[in-house]
């Protein structure tokens, strides 16, 4: 597993928060590259990580053979290698993670922090799958470039010039930015994602996951994740009483990490 940033400022006898950044499906460590300088630049140790198969930690096989097991054991052993708080952030499918690695290790957490991420409380994602279906879905046949079943994982076509195509992304992803903007990350974008997703593993274990202190970033023209599924994570943890802190960012699914300003305030406050 990869590190692309491990920046802000060194270790002191008080053990400063570390911010471990977990990026969404298909994306790379790069996501998090305004998000993670924001913070450095208010004297935060910030790390973003290259989840299994991603970006600099890309390999031969693509995504054939991992599943959402092995994002939990990369992303667990960056938390137990760190010194002090840890504040785990995740962004879209990242909140799989986000979840399994604080069932895991809920005591060297200090925060966990779901930003339009997947946050399954009473059950995988699959029960989650009906209640606010995504933008995404109409335009995704159009970029398959393999059928999943018989190639062992997803494979997808970000760097397509289909204009119709560019158009579905845009609604979906960026609808409040510029196509020259969704390009950009587009071109930054891994074309192969896992199948495999251990659906009891990444939902809530109210014991464990419930002793972590939340935050639910909740972004109001997200329409890859719709607000209304990330209405219902929180609904359904509150049923739990598992409140979340909740707070609100009027932004896309991808515009909150191209305009960073809003989320790095919110993630700055843990501190």
């Amino acid at each position: 597993m990869s590190v692309l940033s491990s920046v802000g400022c060194s270790l002191s006898p008080t053990s400063p928060i570390t911010y471990v950044l977990v990026h969404g499906a298909f994306s790379t460590a790069a996501s998090w590259g305004p998000v993670a300088r924001g913070l450095a630049l208010r004297g935060h140790r910030v790390v973003a990580v290259d989840l299994p198969g991603h970006g600099l930690d890309a390999r031969d096989t693509g995504m054939v053979g991992l599943s959402t097991a092995d994002d939990v054991a990369a992303v667990t052993e960056v938390v137990r290698s760190l010194d002090g708080p840890v504040v785990l952030v995740g962004h879209s499918r990242g909140g799989l993670t986000v979840t399994a690695v604080a069932n895991a290790v809920p005591d060297q957490l200090a925060h966990v922090v779901y930003v339009s991420a997947w946050c399954c409380v009473t059950g995988g994602p699959s029960a989650y799958a009906s209640v606010a279906p995504s933008a995404l879905d109409a335009v995704a046949p159009r970029l398959l470039t393999a059928d999943p079943a018989e190639v062992g994982e997803l494979r997808v076509d970000f760097r397509t010039t289909d204009p119709d195509a560019l158009d579905a992304l845009q609604d979906a992803l960026l609808a409040d930015g510029t196509r020259t903007e969704l390009l950009a990350v587009l071109a930054t974008m891994d074309g192969r994602e896992a199948l495999a997703v251990d659906e009891a593993a990444v939902t809530v274990d109210p014991e464990r996951w419930g002793r972590v202190p939340r935050t639910y970033v909740r972004l109001g023209g997200d329409r890859a994740l719709m607000p209304a599924l990330q209405d219902r994570f929180v609904a359904d943890a509150e049923a739990l009483g598992l409140p979340f802190r909740v707070v609100d960012v009027l932004t896309s699914h991808l515009g909150v990490q191209l305009r960073p300003g809003p989320l790095v305030d919110v993630l700055t406050e843990l501190a």
